[in-house]
């Protein structure tokens, strides 16, 4: 460790002895940087080191090349990296028995299921989605699912996102899609394209549709359409900000957690 980065590190730490101790494990990345600059405002965490193969001296906190180099004891690690990474960081979890909050996307099957096994031995929290509007909208999803599907009400999701964005419908409108179909016994077709096909409506369907266009964060809307009203829930990301709120809260309900493969509903939850 340098020592700017040992002057800069101790004039980072905060006073309460009790808050979150957390490794940023992707801290040089857009999120990572986004996530430093939420904790620095808190008093209830503080980032005591990072993990990034490119380093510019630019953090108040040490920084480590690879998480294996990492020798600071933590109380969670907040993951937004690479899927290359992911690997290593597992292995390190498991090895040190340190709960982790798992941000990055696009993980392989392989991988999930390997945080799935480290889970049995450690706490490790993933999400579809890390915006506590989007989980708590999940968890309001249900309950009004329960009221208008019964009472004939259709359901369709419209999802909204810059045209930069590869996949389509949103990984978070299938999952805002499979929070309405839990209370349906998941017994709802998802029907992504009308085009080819001319009849009305199935019943038991729900819409979902995907809009690319400038540089639009995130929208999501899950409309409920019955006879002469509509009630439309709506989230709006206007920054990815929100997201590295979500991550942050999600590290300090993991610290002290017991072994078991966590998720945003669960942080909610303890709200």
């Amino acid at each position: 460790m340098h020592l700017c980065q040992m002057i800069q590190n101790d004039g980072y730490k905060k006073e309460d002895k009790n808050m979150t101790k957390v490794i940023m494990h992707g801290c040089n990345g857009h999120m990572g940087q986004v996530i430093s600059k939420i904790i620095e405002e808190d008093e209830t965490i503080e980032i005591v080191a990072g993990v990034d193969p490119f380093d510019e001296g630019k953090n108040p906190y040490p920084v480590f090349s690879s998480i294996a180099d990492c020798d600071v004891d933590a109380d969670a690690i907040i993951d937004f990296s690479n899927v290359k990474a992911i690997d290593g960081l597992l292995d390190y979890c498991e090895e040190k028995k340190v709960p982790v909050v798992l941000c990055t996307t696009g993980l392989s099957e392989e991988q999930i299921a390997r945080a799935e096994s480290v889970s049995k031995t450690n706490a490790v929290l993933r999400s579809a989605n890390m915006s506590l509007g989007i989980n708590t909208l999940m968890d309001l999803l249900k309950k009004a699912t329960a009221v208008f599907a019964e009472a004939g009400f259709d359901v369709e999701i419209v999802e909204k996102h810059h045209n930069q964005k590869l996949d389509a419908p949103s990984g978070t409108a299938l999952a805002l899609a499979d929070s309405v179909n839990s209370v349906l016994n998941n017994e709802y077709e998802y029907v992504y394209d009308r085009s080819q096909v001319r009849k009305k409506r199935e019943k038991k369907e729900i819409g979902i549709s995907a809009i690319r266009g400038g540089n639009i964060v995130g929208e999501h809307d899950v409309i409920f359409a019955g006879q002469d009203e509509v009630i439309t829930f709506r989230h709006t990301a206007y920054s990815k900000a929100v997201f590295g709120k979500g991550a942050v809260e999600a590290a300090k309900f993991l610290a002290g957690k017991p072994a078991g493969f966590y998720d945003m509903a669960d942080v909610i939850a303890a709200k």
